[in-house]
């Protein structure tokens, strides 16, 4: 039994990690997910062009990771710019309003709308408020990018995701030969601990972006 090789002592262990597995699964499938609904959202309202990031199962876990950190990096980036040039266009007490999304009247929103419309070619409350968040939470993008890269440099790094999907046992035949058994225990608790970092920070990710599309729903309507 591939359990009397890697946890003899504590057959629970193996189930425990299954479980992980499979947590790791839904978590990336979700994150890309999440991505997308955003960049959705900056196309739309911020006339961007970003295109759909896809999770490849044929790809190894750092491989993955690299794809959705590269968008992060995209997305970090054209927020800057898009900052930058509208700092130069709105009056200072009104930037200042947007950054905080506080006491914007209907006078400054037709103000900022106007500034968002020569910078970006499209200036609606979705602009605004998409935009006003974005900033306001810009941690949250360099927040999970991290939490990538710290997966990325984990023990099963270099496993493909279709194996890490299999189950614990594909996961035992492609890395065991590569790390020693007495590392190997060493290697799984620090991809548990970059799990515990990646869960909270993938979660709370979902429900920003889940939140800025609800926001712009309700004051779109």
């Amino acid at each position: 039994m591939w359990s009397d090789i890697f946890y003899p002592e504590n057959p629970k262990r193996r189930e425990q990690l299954i479980r992980r597995s499979q947590e790791l699964q839904d978590l990336m499938r979700n994150n890309f997910r999440a991505t997308n609904q955003l960049i959705d959202a900056m196309n739309k309202h911020l006339s961007c062009s970003f295109e759909h990031i896809f999770l490849n199962e044929s790809a190894t876990l750092r491989e993955n990771c690299d794809v959705i950190i590269e968008c992060m990096h995209k997305i970090q980036a054209e927020v800057e710019r898009i900052d930058k040039r509208l700092k130069e266009k709105l009056e200072p007490t009104l930037y200042e309003k947007l950054r905080k999304l506080s006491s914007l009247s209907t006078i400054d929103f037709k103000a900022i709308s106007r500034a968002f419309a020569i910078v970006c070619g499209i200036g609606t409350v979705g602009s605004t408020v998409l935009f006003g968040i974005l900033l306001k939470n810009g941690a949250i993008l360099a927040n999970i990018a991290g939490k990538f890269a710290k997966i990325g440099a984990t023990a099963l790094a270099g496993v493909v995701l279709t194996v890490v999907f299999l189950g614990i046992d594909m996961i035992v035949e492609a890395i065991l030969g590569k790390i020693e058994g007495d590392r190997l225990r060493a290697e799984l608790d620090q991809y548990d601990r970059a799990l515990a970092e990646f869960r909270p920070a993938s979660e709370q990710y979902q429900d920003n972006i889940t939140y800025v599309r609800i926001k712009i729903e309700i004051l779109n309507e």
